[in-house]
């Protein structure tokens, strides 16, 4: 058992590797072909059929770019496909959400708190989510195809806020924004492997047989490919949060998680725009500086509407004497022993956890003080840790884990009398 434990946690490392490799390569060609595609400009003299060409210098050479908005006239001998590394993610991250979600659903999947639901059913609900998503987004896109893009998007966007409200009401609060990246990232990756590469197949197959193509082929590959781009960013954004509980695990988790969709737009257009040489909208940074601020204000929302004051610092930490004496620290302390250390052990009593998550050991006083921020970030200000409540901690246990933290730091900005 205990082998296969180690064996396991490996799998899940090395698949986690994959998949942020894959995503490198997906995004990285996805990120370098927006930019090339709004950089190309035209000239007299340019080849029958050619819409742009671009120059760039890159490792010590020259290299001269031309796009065919159609195709060429004809067809050149080597031709790339850039869809394994879109393929790859998904596979990957698909296997990843397997491994960590789903073989972990009574740790990471399910909190009874937020809904009391079997592991098989949570997963059922969890595969029948993401597939629903390529399906309506599909729908939604060929019922809109020809009418203003920008009414579409919005429309879009809307799908996305309920699906980020609709998640928190049946996940955790790591799995939810997880799987609201999965959401998105296979509509993503769907647009390449059932819209973006067929069409360009259709338009292969009639230069091949003397045929001229249809030009919609390219436009519907284009619309798919530019709401790609504009998701990207917020999909990176949703897949790191897992470690950031101010982010998954407060009670605004979902609007959080929809200003982000907002941000990755706003980040996109100065690049698109400065790609397109159209000017510098620095606008779209304050914009996104001003969403990022909503965001951290919404993580502790909650605090500020009920009135309570909040100096603590992210940066302040208090001696490890400040800690132990503080008034609070017994019966934080036993909130701590026990609620956390059964994992946060040298040798962990829980099934299936072999080592301390994180290397974060909750034994005594000295190991708990040394790591009382995170405790009260994790368990105190947000809600993600223990993973789905295992430990049936009590909203009072954490309000003291809160009272100790913050009246050390207070006592320690204090002056001395």
């Amino acid at each position: 058992m205990y082998e296969f434990a180690i064996a396991w946690d490996w799998l899940s490392f090395a698949t986690r590797w994959l998949h942020v490799i894959t995503a490198i390569a997906w995004i990285g060609s996805s990120f370098y072909f927006i930019a090339l595609d709004l950089g190309l400009r035209q000239r007299p003299g340019m080849p029958e059929g050619c819409s742009g060409e671009e120059w760039q210098v890159h490792g010590g050479g020259f290299y001269h770019l031309q796009k065919y908005l159609v195709a060429p006239a004809e067809m050149p001998e080597h031709l790339t496909w850039f869809k394994w590394e879109s393929y790859a993610t998904w596979l990957s991250g698909f296997a990843l959400l397997c491994i960590v979600y789903y073989v972990g659903a009574d740790l990471y999947l399910i909190n009874p708190e937020v809904l009391d639901i079997s592991a098989p059913v949570a997963i059922l609900i969890s595969i029948a989510s993401i597939a629903f998503g390529w399906i309506a987004y599909d729908f939604i896109c060929k019922m809109f195809l020809g009418r203003s893009d920008t009414f579409l998007m919005v429309f879009l966007y809307a799908v996305l806020v309920a699906m980020a409200w609709g998640y928190t009401q049946v996940f955790t609060g790591r799995a939810s924004f997880v799987h609201l990246g999965a959401f998105t990232a296979t509509i993503m990756s769907a647009n390449v492997f059932m819209v973006i590469i067929p069409n360009q197949k259709i338009v292969v197959a009639d230069l091949v047989a003397g045929r001229k193509p249809d030009a919609k082929y390219g436009k519907i590959a284009k619309q798919r490919s530019t709401h790609n781009n504009y998701l990207t960013l917020p999909v990176i954004f949703l897949m790191l949060s897992n470690h950031y509980p101010l982010a998954f695990a407060t009670e605004y988790n979902w609007v959080i998680a929809s200003l982000v969709f907002l941000m990755g737009v706003t980040i996109r257009h100065w690049f698109n725009t400065r790609h397109a040489r159209k000017g510098n909208p620095t606008w779209t940074w304050l914009a996104t500086i001003v969403l990022f601020i909503i965001i951290m204000w919404l993580s502790t929302v909650p605090k500020v509407l009920t009135g309570e004051s909040d100096e603590t610092e992210a940066a302040v930490q208090p001696a490890f004497e400040q800690f132990v004496t503080d008034a609070h620290f017994p019966a934080a302390r036993d909130v701590v022993l026990s609620r956390c250390s059964m994992c946060h052990a040298q040798e962990p009593v829980w099934e299936g956890i072999i080592a301390a998550p994180n290397g974060v050991k909750l034994e005594n006083d000295a190991e708990i003080a040394a790591h009382a921020m995170q405790i009260y970030i994790q368990a105190g200000r947000s809600h993600a840790m223990p993973p789905a409540n295992i430990t049936k901690i009590e909203p009072s246990e954490r309000k003291m884990l809160v009272a100790w933290f913050e009246s050390a730091v207070s006592a320690k900005k204090e002056p001395a009398q």
